[in-house]
């Protein structure tokens, strides 16, 4: 080996020159949803039982008592997390002094105004068959 140390450093760039850079993709713009999604029965009941609880002015734990159902499981029935059996539907419509039918009355009238309003949106679209009769099982 040489005793002299050599003055040479060998740089080794953090980018590629940009001739050797790979070209970019070219941007493509994000698909058109040509219709929101229906919405779930869950969240329409979830929000009937919510707006008529703060209707009230009650709290979860207040209407969960009088159901006989637990806080969280009410709080996730009201946010659409959970499908709630019809037993658990009428103990808390029952908390809120409604019937069965009438909370299932309210969400299928929050469906056909849902509906109704997807429908004026895409009228240039295929037209609705919806007549606004729901069905629950």
């Amino acid at each position: 080996m040489s005793s002299q140390a050599s003055n040479e450093v060998r740089v080794i760039p953090l980018r590629r020159p940009q001739a050797e850079r790979p070209a970019a993709p070219p941007a493509v713009a994000p698909p058109v949803d040509p219709a929101p999604k229906e919405p779930l029965w869950r969240d329409l009941v979830g929000d009937v039982l919510r707006r008529e609880r703060l209707a009230q002015e009650r709290t979860l734990k207040d209407v969960a008592d009088a159901a006989r159902i637990s806080m969280p499981y009410l709080s996730e029935v009201e946010r659409g997390r959970k499908e709630a059996s019809s037993e658990v539907l009428a103990a808390a419509a029952h908390a809120l002094g409604l019937g069965l039918g009438d909370l299932l009355s309210r969400a299928q009238g929050e469906l056909t105004r849902i509906g109704s309003l997807r429908h004026n949106r895409s009228r240039a679209t295929t037209p609705s068959s919806y007549d606004g009769l729901c069905l629950v099982a």
